[in-house]
């Protein structure tokens, strides 16, 4: 399965959710890959710590490649590390995303992400994208290349307001590139159970018939100390609150 986690939206979780679903499924057994394609490489340094500097070639230099005609091409597999984590690797992200955009729309090499994962299908169960907040050429190409997208939502009225053109977008590269995509739900993140906005916002989705998952995934301060050490929380504290949601939330995906 290759999912996307998307919403141009900053600030909303979406490295957080990829970086811990993903380690869940593989603290499950699954062969599991992250493709960060954010040039703030959030997942990459949430999975890999000060690693994350050094961790090349990754997405960037995959990315450059296919702007050069190269009678042996480099595999994908070598854009991709380990992780302190059994059965977890990554393609890591960098600066160098932000410099190649331009070449890349212009070329016209939406597809080559596709192509690339749908090779590495024999070697992971799942494929995690995360994406930067905007509907650039690299949230298109992971848009194209997966078979679901996850959507992260922090309860927040803009967000609300966003989510419709969010919507939008999906629906026109549904129609136009990826007919096979389905949106698999919206993750409710930083949900205050206690709070009467949160759960009005929440209920208008609700009600509006969109598919929110459940279940929602509470704000805890667990989870700046989960970022600070690089820690997935099921690898941080597995019975934690937050992480039994995301466990929770991981298996109603399944």
């Amino acid at each position: 399965m290759r999912r996307v986690v998307f919403n141009q939206k900053g600030g909303v979780g979406k490295s957080t959710i990829t970086a811990n679903l993903a380690a869940i499924a593989a603290q499950q057994g699954r062969r599991t890959l992250v493709v960060d394609l954010d040039r703030q490489a959030n997942s990459s340094r949430y999975l890999l710590g000060e690693a994350a500097d050094a961790a090349q070639p990754g997405a960037a230099e995959f990315f450059e490649t296919t702007l050069k005609f190269s009678v042996r091409a480099p595999r994908t597999s070598d854009y991709i590390v380990a992780t302190p984590w059994e059965n977890l690797h990554l393609m890591p992200a960098s600066p160098l995303l932000d410099e190649l955009h331009g070449k890349l729309e212009s070329r016209y090499k939406i597809f080559k992400l596709r192509d690339a994962l749908v090779e590495l299908g024999e070697d992971y169960d799942e494929i995690w994208i995360d994406t930067p907040p905007a509907l650039n050429f690299y949230t298109r190409s992971a848009l194209i290349a997966a078979e679901a997208c996850l959507i992260p939502f922090d309860c927040d009225e803009f967000s609300r307001r966003a989510l419709y053109e969010l919507l939008e977008n999906l629906q026109e590269i549904q129609a136009d590139h990826n007919a096979g995509l389905q949106v698999e739900g919206i993750v409710v993140n930083q949900f205050q159970a206690r709070a009467a906005l949160p759960q009005r916002t929440v209920q208008a989705l609700i009600d509006e018939g969109l598919p929110v998952l459940q279940p929602y995934l509470s704000a805890s301060v667990k989870m700046k100390e989960s970022h600070e050490l690089s820690r997935p929380m099921i690898h941080l504290d597995a019975r934690h609150k937050l992480t039994q949601e995301f466990e929770a939330l991981y298996a109603a995906l399944a």
